[in-house]
């Protein structure tokens, strides 16, 4: 079976004239199409890196990644900008919506990017919207909004293009327990439901929501952690 992520001896090294760091070593990694991992590690592990090459939002130094059975190690900025609107869904601890628009035109946005007509827009936006539980909130903007709230408008804004894969970075980080647990059963369900996700946290109670779990280490991955491993060690 192809595997929907699969990264062989993936490297990211940044110059800084003479110097270099190598902030992701040699990984090799894989994600079935319905997995549901979790990337752990602390500050400066690589797991912010690796994130970014998983999401498109960089390209490896050394190594080959293919997303979906296509290469794109080596893909322009506007080739891998393309992937990122049509195959990967962002969800980021800090929600990244519009003051001014309401939800559902902030779900809307990756669709107005992609060229979709406004009522195919808007009618897709809402269907979003009600699978996250916030059908009642359509019209609300963000500032109207519990910080749970503003999170469930961001994975609906995730879900709307009905991407390959959702990259969940740290997503609760800026929310209470309550809305944690909130957003880590949505996610579950979503996982559920077919979903492929890849959650990057350096938490062990958020890692452990997880159906598995790697952890990076001085750029490269360690030995995989189990749900209940996670747990114990945090």
């Amino acid at each position: 079976m192809t595997a929907l992520l699969d990264l062989r001896g993936v490297s990211k090294t940044y110059s800084s004239g003479a110097l270099e760091v190598a902030a992701v070593r040699d990984v090799d990694l894989q994600v079935q199409a319905g997995d549901y991992l979790a990337i752990m590690g602390p500050s400066g592990s690589g797991k912010s890196t690796l994130m970014h090459i998983i999401g498109c939002l960089d390209v490896p130094s050394a190594g080959h990644y293919s997303l979906a059975g296509e290469d794109v190690s080596g893909m322009t900025e506007a080739q891998l900008a393309v992937v990122r609107n049509r195959r990967i869904g962002f969800v980021f601890q800090q929600f990244n919506l519009l003051p001014t628009l309401s939800a559902w035109r902030n779900v809307e946005l990756p669709l107005l990017y992609a060229g979709v007509s406004r009522s195919e827009r808007r009618q897709r936006a809402l269907t979003a919207l009600g699978r996250v539980g916030l059908a009642d909130r359509v019209e609300h903007r963000p500032g109207e909004l519990s910080g749970g709230q503003q999170q469930r408008v961001s994975v609906a804004r995730a879900l709307v293009t009905e991407p390959d894969l959702i990259l969940a970075d740290e997503p609760t980080g800026n929310l209470d327990s309550a809305s944690t647990a909130d957003i880590l059963a949505l996610l579950c369900e979503l996982h559920e439901q077919g979903r492929t996700i890849v959650l990057i946290t350096h938490e062990h109670e958020v890692a452990a929501a997880a159906q598995r779990i790697v952890v990076m280490r001085d750029g490269g991955l360690a030995e995989p952690l189990t749900p209940s491993q996670a747990v114990v060690g945090r």
